[in-house]
């Protein structure tokens, strides 16, 4: 069926509204899209690791989801949601369950990159049917804005401040993506938050009702420790993919396709001084920063419009 943004608003919402995420963060948009790509009448459990997200929509014993909700520690949302799955087809292959169900579990970049990588790899080796939906904001940013795996070069982070010492953190972003994709599942995919939201619709349909495990890797900024005003987060969105910091694409069964190429590519200058926490780069003196960061950029675009051919 065609993507009609008119007709997916109007679903029932499966994510209630008055939960504590804050204003202008990209885990809330991240969540209600993909959940909207669920079918109407369709049955999910939703998994979630202790986070921003986590602890902004469960209170005990009060959750924000309509649909069935299981909390996890930090390292183990992989390892918590492909046990209800392999629970669910020994229950239905007795006829305890007649209903059909959707797995779907969320984790932030802290949990998902680093603290529970290794839960994360498992789940997708054993091939269960589940997705695995890393909502990244680029920061532990639950916790006080600590540098991840996950977080990118040169950015100011609590524990890789910006400073005489340090040019923020020194290492790049780690790229989870691909090291998915090497896991050899039936369907991974980048995204964020772009124009009518097709491109995360489509993702999250095609992720969630493709046989075995997929996984989508959603930017979802973070106006606190990126450091936007709350308005701006579809321009910092928009500006992450046509400079090509966020590449949109995905790998379907081993073939890797770009969904969206920008008409002229931007300079990473629009993106990062947008936020807070790249404004060092742009101080006399700093200029190499946004130069090897432009270098770096380049280099993986060049190699990820290979893959694509």
């Amino acid at each position: 069926m065609a993507y009609n943004l008119k007709r997916e608003l109007n679903k029932p919402e499966r994510l209630a509204g008055g939960h504590r995420l804050c204003a202008g963060c990209g885990a809330g948009i991240a969540v209600r899209g993909v959940l909207r790509a669920l079918e109407e009448g369709d049955k999910a459990v939703i998994g979630n690791a202790t986070g921003c997200l986590e602890v902004s929509t469960f209170n005990y014993p009060n959750t924000a989801y309509y649909d069935s909700y299981i909390h996890t520690a930090f390292e183990n949302a992989g390892a918590t949601l492909s046990g209800v799955e392999a629970a669910y087809n020994v229950l239905k292959k007795k006829g305890k369950v007649k209903e059909t169900y959707k797995f779907i579990t969320f984790g932030g970049d802290g949990g998902t990159y680093d603290i529970g990588l290794q839960s994360l790899s498992g789940a997708m080796e054993r091939g269960h049917d589940m997705v695995y939906v890393c909502y990244d904001n680029e920061a532990y940013m639950n916790t006080g804005i600590q540098r991840a795996s996950s977080t990118p070069r040169f950015a100011d982070a609590t524990t890789s401040p910006a400073g005489t010492e340090i040019p923020g953190k020194v290492q790049n972003k780690k790229n989870l993506t691909e090291i998915m994709a090497a896991h050899n599942i039936p369907y991974v995919a980048q995204t964020t938050f772009l124009g009518d939201f097709r491109d995360l619709h489509n993702k999250a349909h095609k992720a969630i009702y493709t046989e075995g495990p997929c996984f989508l890797n959603v930017l979802a900024p973070c106006p606190r420790g990126w450091r936007y005003e709350a308005a701006d987060l579809p321009e910092i969105c928009r500006l992450a993919v046509d400079t090509c910091v966020w590449p949109l694409y995905e790998i379907e069964n081993g073939v890797w396709r770009l969904t969206y190429e920008p008409r002229r590519k931007l300079p990473v200058e629009e993106f990062l001084s947008r936020q807070g926490r790249f404004r060092h780069m742009f101080q006399r003196g700093n200029e190499w920063m946004i130069r090897e960061t432009q270098d770096y950029v380049d280099q993986q675009w060049e190699k990820l419009l290979k893959k694509c051919e």
